[in-house]
């Protein structure tokens, strides 16, 4: 284009003849008259169309392609590997063919994804009620004490856009479904339908289209809270752009404006009052007024909020010889009566049931520990065990976890174990909070200890006195002067013998 502008400067404004620019350029006199006569302006290349050994096979590759597109990665064929298949076809062109036409369909491809599929996109309207949105995020927090990184559910009525944000330790069913209960509290109610990414705690697997195979505890939470599911295609977040906009937005609202907590429900219960400040802070933009008058306003056409959904994750499990079950790398503690026999076990976010036969057998508080440079934790329940020392009273003295039981348990086996005979009377002494309150024995027990007489009997004898309401400090009497003895008594045990004889008569000894 630059060879062309200089010919028709020379021609056309230095009023050069012909027969120099010629001499100029190389150029013929005919060609640079006809460019002049013409009014060429760039130059234009004719392609000529010519016929490939690949057109025949076309269709089928671009068939292929197509196909290997909805595979994952690891399954996709290489286009060395389609070369190979079209030569089985008949195809005897080389491989750099096949290779050059793979990367024109791409590149054709990616370009129409960026201008049309991604680029373009349609306004959405939500009616009242009709539908919430769904998604985790990563974000970091101090909590007690660290740098936790945390497992971020964001929930988000379409309509009055107003949203709530927990946080947890992981992305499991039983964070999932503790989240959608703690927000459909707080929205006051329950919307038609939910939209939602494709994770794996809801989609067991992603079919054709909108096919998909939905996980069925998933699946029963969904008709608990009465609302039906909707899942975006793959890798198309712009179809909840809602909650994915909440998520970006509560990075600079929330996460980089909060206080250090002293455990995750005290964070929670920060991000629940920051959340309901902001939808009276933040205007809605498409609707008068702000995200609260709106979120008042839709509330009349949210299903009313029914029970919770008792949405635990439940695995079956095998108590050991040491009453221990195993979960998420620590150990918990199970009844001695329990050992080398299954149990189910339910997980809830915060806790752990353990349930045999149809009955609760103990629960303990969930440990979450996602560090694996530190070993796993073994958390003991001592009442656990009383059945096994009743049996083998010697291994109270280094039980592991009689070490956990409360102070005054603790001095009086101190006391106890110095006698022969101790470890079987601080059993006993042990086994009455099978039968009675926990308290009152250990209130027994201090005061046996206070009073100086840390035994087996005392404790008994205070334990039936604080069940019975009798009183436990007798007055202290004092004898008048008219009763003290005017002569001592002698020790003379001779006078017995006096007896075996008296009026003749021999009495057995």
């Amino acid at each position: 284009m630059g060879f062309l502008r200089i010919i028709r400067k020379w021609a056309l404004r230095d009023k050069m003849p012909i027969r120099e620019i010629a001499r100029r350029t190389g150029v013929s006199r005919n060609t640079i008259k006809k460019y002049l006569r013409t009014g060429i302006v760039e130059p234009e290349f004719q392609i000529l169309d010519r016929p490939s050994k690949l057109d025949p096979y076309a269709d089928k590759l671009t068939g292929w392609l197509l196909s290997e597109q909805r595979k994952s990665r690891k399954e996709r064929r290489t286009a060395k590997q389609m070369h190979a298949d079209l030569v089985q076809l008949g195809f005897d062109g080389s491989y750099e063919r096949v290779a050059a036409f793979v990367r024109n369909w791409k590149g054709e491809r990616q370009r129409a994804q960026h201008t049309t599929d991604r680029g373009v996109f349609v306004p959405l309207v939500f009616q009242p009620g009709e539908a919430f949105q769904f998604d985790w995020s990563e974000d970091w927090a101090y909590v007690g004490g660290e740098r936790l990184k945390l497992q971020v559910a964001h929930i988000k009525l379409s309509h009055s856009r107003a949203f709530l944000v927990r946080a947890y330790r992981l992305q499991t069913h039983e964070m999932l479904f503790d989240a959608h209960w703690h927000g459909f509290r707080v929205f006051e109610g329950v919307p038609g339908r939910g939209v939602y990414d494709n994770m794996k705690t809801a989609v067991d697997r992603i079919g054709v289209g909108k096919k998909r195979d939905v996980n069925a505890r998933f699946l029963a939470m969904t008709s608990h809270y009465v609302f039906d599911p909707e899942f975006c295609n793959p890798a198309a977040g712009w179809e909840k752009g809602q909650v994915e906009k909440n998520v970006r937005d509560a990075r600079h609202r929330l996460w980089q404006l909060m206080p250090a907590f002293p455990n995750l429900n005290a964070l929670n219960e920060w991000l629940e009052e920051r959340c309901k400040l902001l939808w009276a802070e933040t205007p809605h933009g498409r609707l008068p007024g702000n995200i609260a008058d709106v979120w008042d306003a839709e509330k009349a056409a949210l299903m009313p909020l029914p029970t919770m959904f008792d949405g635990f994750v439940e695995q079956s499990k095998r108590v050991s010889p040491t009453c221990l079950i195993a979960f998420d790398r620590n150990r918990y503690s199970v009844p001695a009566s329990f050992a080398n026999r299954p149990v189910s076990l339910r997980i809830y976010p915060e806790r752990l049931v353990i349930v045999a036969e149809g009955h609760v057998v103990c629960t303990h508080e969930r440990i979450i520990e996602r560090s694996h440079r530190q070993p796993g934790r073994v958390i003991y329940d001592w009442h656990h065990y009383l059945a096994v020392v009743q049996r083998k009273p010697g291994a109270l003295r280094n039980g592991a976890p009689f070490v956990e039981m409360p102070e005054g348990f603790r001095k009086l086996q101190d006391h106890m174990l110095r006698r022969p005979g101790g470890d079987r009377e601080m059993v006993d002494v042990l086994s009455l909070v099978l039968h009675h309150d926990e308290q009152a024995v250990l209130c027994a027990v201090e005061m046996a200890l206070e009073a100086g007489v840390p035994t087996k009997t005392h404790v008994l004898n205070l334990l039936h006195r604080l069940v019975d309401g009798a009183p436990i400090d007798q007055p202290d009497v004092t004898p008048p002067a008219a009763l003290s003895l005017n002569k001592e008594p002698e020790a003379n045990v001779a006078r017995y013998d006096g007896l075996r004889t008296t009026g003749g008569t021999r009495h057995a000894s």
